[in-house]
């Protein structure tokens, strides 16, 4: 899908859900959601419908339980939105988001061989 919608942070909420799941009924989401989100059930049904709206997600019904499934994967919304927080926050630099990241955070000796692998891999990629 080349056109993906944009999902706003309690959405993604939602998503998260009933990607793990596959399919889940509203019943499900709330009961997920209970503990976690201080929203009524109300408002995660109106969350349900806004992603109905934008296609993010589809239903079939079973007798009077309607379940709910993706239509959109979880890796291009995660793409997409970093994407999105790339541009908006680093001007689109993924050098300067990662020097900031590397700079700005502790980091364990796993965590730098595992940077200095996966640039080397990149490295050697580059030069074939």
């Amino acid at each position: 899908m080349n056109n993906l919608p944009k999902i706003s942070d309690s959405e993604w909420e939602v998503m998260k859900i009933i990607w793990s799941k596959e399919e889940a009924t509203a019943n499900e989401i709330i009961d997920k959601l209970k503990g976690k989100q201080e929203w009524k059930s109300t408002t995660i049904k109106s969350l349900i419908n806004r992603l109905l709206n934008k296609e993010a997600i589809g239903f079939r019904k079973n007798g009077k339980e309607y379940f709910y499934y993706p239509l959109i994967s979880e890796e291009e919304c995660i793409k997409e939105e970093s994407k999105s927080f790339l541009k908006k926050v680093f001007n689109g630099s993924l050098n300067e988001m990662v020097l900031n990241l590397v700079k700005s955070e502790k980091l364990t000796k796993e965590d730098i061989n595992e940077l200095r692998d996966v640039l080397n891999k990149k490295l050697d990629m580059e030069d074939k």
